[in-house]
C-alpha cells in the first residue's frame, strides 16, 4: 500500500496560468520552452497561455536581441469574484523566488 506523500496528487492549488505567470516574474527573460519544463506543460500550452496572459492585460511582450523579454502589468487584479480587490503582484511575490524581478 502506498503512502499520502508517495502518490501524486490529483488535483494542486495553482492553475497552470498561475504557473506560466510565477515562472515568467521569476526571470522576465525565460524561453516559454524552459517554462514549460518548469510547468510540466507543452511549449505550445505554455505559448496560448502566454497570448491569454497578454491579451488580458497581465503581461507584455517585447524583443530583446533574438529573444523576447516579459513584463508584468502593474496592479493587475485577480480576475475571480472571490480573489476581488487582490492584485496579482502579492501572489507573485509570495511565490518568487527573486522579488527583484517583479515589476511594481
Amino acid at each position: 500500500m502506498e503512502s499520502s506523500s508517495e502518490r501524486r496528487p490529483s488535483w494542486t492549488f495553482l492553475t497552470n496560468h498561475a504557473r506560466v505567470l510565477v515562472a515568467i516574474s521569476r526571470d522576465p527573460g525565460v524561453r516559454l520552452r524552459d517554462v514549460a519544463v518548469t510547468c510540466g506543460l507543452t511549449e505550445r500550452t505554455v505559448q496560448a497561455i502566454v497570448a491569454d496572459l497578454e491579451t488580458d492585460g497581465y503581461l507584455t511582450r517585447s524583443r530583446d536581441g533574438r529573444r523576447n523579454r516579459y513584463e508584468i502589468a502593474e496592479g493587475a487584479m485577480f480576475r475571480h469574484p472571490a480573489e476581488a480587490g487582490h492584485e496579482v503582484a502579492g501572489l507573485l511575490s509570495l511565490l518568487a523566488d527573486d522579488t527583484s524581478s517583479l515589476r511594481r
